[in-house]
């Protein structure tokens, strides 16, 4: 075996594509129990980071592993090809969108996405994943554009799609709506105002010189407010301070704070006042003195900062919205899609940048007299998670998917599923009880259009026949000609409605979301190919899925079905730098795949997300790969050593049965079984870093310090055909092909070059199945006394370390042992039937009667030990030494037991006098 792993793995992913690996293994598995991995579709936009390398390795793990233990297990990979990021990439490269045609943009949008799939495929396919490369699913396929239009068409007729005009997440930066999974939260500070509104008719429960005081982190929405929101189970105070004549309302647990805050002195509190009891009294808006502003209740407000009432603008926040609703406000919002306000907002403010209205609207509250008090505020604050610049909330008409129709439906399927780690269960649970409806709506021109015709009553038509009409158009041309055709091309021949008496229809131009179009997948790939099944068994996906793909692909599937899309979720961390930090290119902390691919070698990631905990983020810098190095050497050096010692040995003619292998090979036996039966155990259940942990403790400490250790001495010195010598190869030969085999889902090009020295019948290493575990007679009583032999040899070689720091020997060979034990532990040690002296790795053993232990012996309880130098000559061939050497007068160099072995395998080198 030879390393080179950068040159040699590309060598050997040639050779299992030529040879349809992937394939032949689909059709050895053919006809047994299924397990599909549903792909999460990463977005095809740039070659592949680390956490892409992290998810699809994992993956890789599961698919080979399953593949491997009586499962078919195909897995089809898939990408994410609509949507923002592509426009902007092709922005950036000079594609001018103004000069081109909605249709000839987006089929720049297509290729440029078929480049990045292109790029990202290969990316994968160097890291050695086995999948379904050559029929991938991408969602710009038609079929897949297809069955996405057919989910729709499902909702709708589910009464679960309609248009409304309220609040939505709206990206100034990218004018268009956002969903909540591509928000991302920063600290921001933001300028806040406490100010005075006016009662202009207290409902004889405050005096009409009597002032709300309301609280906002954004004064540039003040021209938009409709309305104070107060909490119904709050007291209210109406107080007043120094020689202000003024009246103020304020929250009775929040006045000291607040005093204290506004710099009042001498706050003296007038009357309470119940907070269901201001219920509809009405102030006058701090800037239009026409306009009226209801004091309503709902449940948001709290004491946490601020006075207890809180400004309202039901164009401009989700619960201002719903507040707003209930009390029948209008729905006023004067900024447009860049984030500029209008001319309804007011002279002052039309065709000024919201962040810039802040300050118009702290100079007029001023000028007014209305301000209390202005300071900075920190808090957390939402920014389209592509752009990185913050968003506002706007309302504009928009389709939604109702998820209140669904929720308790949607909670239940979620109580469905298991969870890796289990508290995934409880945040996808409460994502869904807490989220409002889906925003559908994108104003792109890159992805699915929404499949809705309008009247010339402006009626939307969206029906069973429309919609499939339209499925069926896709299906056969691609989404393109949505864009490409007029509405009555699109529609079914002969169509008619009540609502347009002339048979003029126009269509929608908005396209749909695109986590609607990820969210699909398990249409347009589980449901639509025969040899996948819907729900998949497992997903495995970043934690950012939960409001993201597992979210949105929930609420989906029972939309349309009444059922999970998927058995099982494991959610992964994010891979950070080696300090903890987001990896990110203006940052420099990047490490990217292919440049580690190139130094190292894909099996040097591919361990390194083995040893990994992927359930927590996961730090990761090149010092973390030179240390996953080692233990790479370490494997792959176990398997050299194992190798060179079954060169010439064949399962078929020199393979010894179980019973009658000598005492510690019997042992070894069992032990691998149990191995291999622990770690079967670990990738059912998908544990990958005690996998990690268990191999390099059974290679480290079973084999190598113990068992290879031991072989050395029977190998290379017994006969070459003798008992002894078949019974160890017979176990290492099982050992290696066990290994083989339990590493290949996680190593696949190193054990694959290890399966080209083995005498077994599959083609490649992972053609093959995962070992069996055996079961042995009398194997607990045999591994119990073989675990009381490991403790007593630790106790030896402890004795041993003492005598060599002391000078007295240098090499375990140079030891006499004198073990002097209790009964039982003598019963014990014969029980075992094994040559003890040879496990402890010296040239003379004694095991005598614990009391005639001499006083200087080292004392281990139910042990002593008394290490002596071994007297006699070195014998060169088995390097023990021995009182025989030279007892073979014809073979004077060695001891008797070697001159024998000659004497047996190379007799006619004796009969010639050679001496070595």
């Amino acid at each position: 075996m030879r390393g080179n792993l950068p040159v040699k793995e590309a060598e050997r992913q040639k050779v299992w594509e030529e040879n349809k690996v992937y394939e032949k293994r689909q059709k050895l598995n053919e006809g047994k129990p299924s397990f599909v991995l549903h792909d999460g579709p990463p977005y095809a936009n740039g070659n592949i980071h680390m956490g892409h390398a992290m998810n699809k390795i994992s993956k890789d793990f599961i698919v080979r592993s399953k593949s491997m233990m009586g499962f078919r297990a195909p897995y089809v990979p898939g990408w994410d090809t609509h949507g923002l990021p592509i426009e902007q990439q092709l922005k950036k490269q000079g594609v001018d969108r103004k000069t081109l045609s909605i249709a000839d943009f987006r089929e720049k949008c297509r290729e440029y996405a078929l480049q990045q799939v292109d790029k990202q495929r290969q990316d994968f396919k160097r890291l050695g994943i086995s999948a379904e490369w050559d029929n991938p699913y991408v969602t710009l396929d038609p079929k897949f554009e297809a069955q996405e239009i057919r989910v729709f068409g499902k909702m709708a007729e589910k009464g679960l799609i309609y248009k409304g005009r309220k609040p939505v997440y709206w990206s100034w930066s990218s004018e268009s709506a956002l969903a909540e999974a591509e928000v991302e939260y920063h600290d921001v500070t933001s300028p806040s105002a406490f100010y005075g509104e006016k009662v202009i008719d207290g409902k004889g429960i405050l005096d009409d010189d009597t002032y709300m005081v309301v609280w906002t982190t954004t004064p540039w929405t003040i021209p938009g407010s409709e309305g104070i929101t107060i909490s119904a189970k709050y007291e209210y105070s109406v107080v007043q301070h120094d020689d202000d004549p003024r009246k103020f309302v304020i929250a009775t647990e929040l006045i000291e704070k607040d005093a204290e805050l506004f710099g009042w002195k001498d706050v003296k509190t007038l009357k309470t006042v119940k907070g269901a009891d201001m219920e509809n009294i009405l102030a006058q808006h701090p800037f239009d003195p026409e306009r009226k502003l209801v004091v309503m209740l709902g449940d948001f407000v709290t004491l946490d900062a601020g006075t207890g009432l809180v400004h309202t603008a039901p164009g401009f926040g989700e619960d201002d919205y719903n507040v707003g609703m209930k009390y029948g406000l209008d729905v006023f919002a004067p900024v447009d899609a860049k984030g500029y306000l209008t001319d309804e907002a007011g002279k002052d403010f039309a065709g000024v940048f919201y962040e810039d209205a802040n300050q118009i609207s702290l100079d007029k509250l001023k000028a007014s007299n209305a301000l209390i008090k202005q300071m900075d505020y920190e808090h957390s604050y939402p920014f389209d998670w592509r752009t990185k610049k913050p968003i506002i909330f706007r309302a504009t008409p928009q389709w939604f998917a109702s998820v209140d129709k669904i929720r308790d439906d949607i909670l239940d399927a979620i109580d469905s599923v298991k969870f890796m780690p289990e508290w995934g269960q409880k945040r996808l649970h409460n994502m869904i009880r807490d989220r409002g409806d889906w925003v559908i709506s994108r104003q792109r021109v890159w992805g699915v259009p929404l499949p809705i015709f309008y009247a010339e009553d402006g009626e939307a038509i969206m029906t069973p026949e429309t919609i499939e009409h339209v499925a069926q158009l896709i299906e056969k041309h691609g989404s393109n000609i949505w864009f490409e055709k007029d509405a009555k091309d699109l529609l079914p021949e002969g169509f008619t409605s009540e609502h347009s008496p002339n048979g003029k229809f126009t269509k929608e131009t908005d396209i749909m979301d695109v986590w609607f179009d990820s969210g699909s997948s398990h249409q347009g790939v589980l449901a639509s190919r025969d040899y996948l099944t819907y729900p998949a068994d497992l997903v495995l996906e970043g934690s950012d899925q939960y409001r993201g793909w597992f979210n949105s692909s929930m609420i989906t599937s029972v939309a349309v079905s009444g059922k999970a899309p998927y058995k099982q979720v494991i959610s992964q961390g994010f891979t950070l730098d080696g300090k903890g930090h987001k990896m990110s290119k203006s940052l420099g902390n990047t490490i990217v795949p292919n440049d580690v691919i190139k130094q190292m070698g894909a099996e040097i990631i591919r361990l390194w997300v083995l040893s990994a905990d992927t359930s927590a983020d996961v730090r990761v810098s090149m010092g973390s790969f030179q240390q996953i190095a080692e233990s790479y050497r370490k494997i792959r050096n176990t398997f050299r050593f194992l190798l060179s010692n079954v060169a010439d040995f064949d399962p078929e003619k020199n393979q010894v049965a179980f019973d009658d292998l000598e005492a510690i090979d019997r042992y070894m036996q069992i032990q691998v079984n149990e191995f291999t039966k622990d770690i079967l155990d670990d990738y059912a259940t998908y544990d990958f870093m005690d996998i990690y942990k268990k191999v390099i403790k059974f290679i480290t400490t079973d084999l190598s310090a113990f068992y290879l250790d031991i072989a050395k001495d029977v190998i290379y010195i017994e006969e070459a055909d003798g008992h002894k010598r078949r019974s160890m190869q017979t176990v290492l030969y099982d050992i290696v092909v066990r290994l083989a085999k339990l590493l290949t889902p996680i190593l696949p090009h190193t054990t694959e070059e290890v399966w080209e020295y083995l005498h077994e019948p599959e083609e490649f290493a992972q053609l093959s199945e995962m070992p069996a575990v055996n079961y042995y007679d009398g194997q607990k009583k045999l591994l119990e006394n073989w675990s009381r032999f490991m403790k007593v040899r630790s106790n030896v070689y402890k004795s041993l370390e003492i005598a060599r720091d002391d000078k007295m020997i240098g090499k375990s060979f140079e030891a006499h042992v004198k073990l002097y034990v209790t009964d039982g532990i003598k019963q014990e040690l014969d029980s075992l039937d094994a040559d003890i002296r040879q496990a402890m790795i010296v040239s003379a053993l004694d095991i005598l009667p614990i009391d005639k232990a001499p006083a200087d012996a080292d004392d281990y309880d139910e042990v002593k030990v008394k290490i002596e130098k071994a007297t006699g000559e070195v014998c060169p061939r088995c390097r023990m030494i021995k009182t025989d050497v030279g007892a073979d007068q014809e073979l004077p160099q060695v001891c008797a037991h070697c001159a024998e072995i000659i004497r047996h395998d190379f007799p006619e080198a004796v009969e010639e006098g050679l001496e070595d």
